[in-house]
């Protein structure tokens, strides 16, 4: 018995040991990864304080992918190469001055080109975006491409499948991708009709058991739909009825944008990159790239960004932004979880004079992620920063406009997540008369349906609330 019991000791110490020295290597693994310090910071504490878990968490959540590809360069450019071809002359496709240096970086992080003369219609509700959307799905001649975080199982998600599945019954290409973890909870049953009626259907980055790895915590965040290779839909919102009906506290305000022109071609592109990681198909050719007339006189630039390759597209794109804006910032997010960086560039812009103002929900869909935004707020507002809290639901547009000239749309979001977690879908629009509409959607939304935070009352709410927000801005990086 004393034996027995004595090996069980040993083992139990052993274990323990190893257990320890697992953990301490993978603390000396995240400190050599040089990452963002809160960030270091947030796995070192779950890494030595929830035994067990903490490995768990960081095998499933941590792992840092910057360096992995998934696509090859050779791959890549033959997918980007129709961008280059019938380009517009140089000259109708100079930016300002100022903005030279944001294209040449844009440029040199993904090689996307400057695209010119894209008509842009924007949609701030679900009611006209899917209108729009079901009108052009019903008149695609050759293909749709059609690409969605949330693919939900509801009302207009049923609309969207029948809508397609007629389109492939008359011979139209229909290719769906979803995101595997935004569309988990949807029955398989729901696409397998969609492959039975002969499209076809793909999931991005799968998550199974047993192959449950870090992909779960790397999702596909963009939306965008690609009709014939002339019209493009992208934006914040999912289809899904909430879109449409608002939530229990209110309406659900959102923005999405309809392209027509070479802008599409960049959606195109982008599209054809993840349905081929997705896939493993390389869909190439002339039909999805034909040309397009001037529309208008904007010039854009489509930038994709992700947790892969050395570089953070949009985090670069938008802090190089907002460093050099001259008169003024406006941004709406749902979720405002900065960078260190980020977060010290927007104070130093309204410390400079610049009117930043910053809008973001009052109540949102995730709590956790609101306490965290919350804690950025008081250094914010200290520093001269308007913030306006959206009060007649949830706002989850994604909007940054400055000095009248420059526009950034999409998906992403202003997070860690977004930033370096999320494959995300941008466009960079140079152009003074959609920087002007886009900042009057942003003055409505203020006038009509939001309060501007009192910096007075702010910094003076109890300290057990702002204990509990800065106690979640720890794992700001991890939500």
């Amino acid at each position: 018995m004393f034996a027995e019991g004595h090996i069980q000791t040993i083992i139990g110490y052993t274990l323990l040991i190893l257990y320890l020295l697992t953990v301490l290597s993978l603390v000396l693994v995240v400190l050599l990864e040089n990452r963002n310090p809160l960030k270091t910071i947030s796995w070192v504490v779950i890494l030595l304080f929830l035994p067990g878990i903490g490995l768990i968490v960081y095998f499933v959540f941590g792992q840092d992918n910057r360096r992995q590809r998934i696509i090859s360069r050779r791959t890549y450019k033959r997918i980007m190469k129709p961008l280059y071809t019938d380009v517009v002359r140089q000259d109708k496709c100079l930016v300002h001055p100022a903005y030279q240096p944001l294209v040449n970086l844009i440029n040199r992080n993904k090689q996307n080109p400057l695209l010119f003369g894209s008509e842009i219609t924007c949609y701030t509700n679900g009611t006209e975006k899917f209108e729009a959307l079901l009108r052009e799905i019903k008149q695609a001649k050759h293909h749709i491409h059609l690409q969605y975080y949330i693919f939900a199982d509801d009302e207009i998600g049923r609309t969207v499948k029948k809508a397609l599945i007629e389109k492939a019954e008359e011979g139209v290409e229909v290719r769906v991708l979803y995101d595997d973890v935004g569309s988990w909870d949807v029955n398989k049953r729901f696409f397998k009709e969609m492959r039975n009626a002969g499209i076809e259907v793909y999931a991005f980055l799968r998550v199974a058991l047993p192959v449950f790895s870090s992909k779960v915590n790397y999702r596909n965040h963009r939306k965008v739909v690609v009709i014939d290779g002339r019209t493009g839909f992208f934006g914040g919102m999912n289809i899904a009825d909430r879109y449409l009906k608002g939530t229990s506290w209110g309406i659900w305000r959102d923005s999405h944008f309809k392209i027509e022109g070479k802008g599409v071609h960049g959606l195109q592109s982008a599209f054809l990159i993840d349905w081929y990681v997705a896939s493993k198909k390389l869909i190439k050719g002339k039909t999805y790239y034909p040309d397009e007339k001037i529309f208008d006189n904007n010039i854009m630039q489509i930038v994709t960004s992700g947790p892969v390759g050395q570089w953070r597209a949009y985090l670069q794109a938008v802090t190089f932004s907002i460093a050099n804006a001259k008169k003024y910032i406006y941004i709406q997010t749902p979720y405002f979880l900065p960078t260190e960086g980020l977060n010290q560039t927007l104070q130093t812009a309204a410390m400079g004079g610049v009117d930043v103002r910053l809008m973001l929900p009052k109540r949102s869909d995730t709590r956790t992620a609101n306490m965290a935004s919350r804690s950025f707020l008081d250094d914010m507002v200290r520093a001269g920063v308007k913030v306006y809290f959206f009060e007649s639901g949830f706002l989850h547009a994604k909007l940054l406009v400055m000095d009248d000239m420059l526009t950034s749309i999409g998906s992403a979001n202003i997070d860690f997540r977004s930033f370096e977690h999320n494959f995300e879908i941008n466009a960079f629009i140079y152009q003074e008369s959609f920087a002007k509409q886009m900042k009057k959607v942003f003055l409505d939304d203020m006038s009509q349906h939001c309060k501007q935070l009192i910096p007075s009352r702010w910094l003076k709410r109890p300290i057990p609330k702002r204990l509990a927000e800065s106690f979640m801005r720890l794992f700001s990086p991890l939500l």
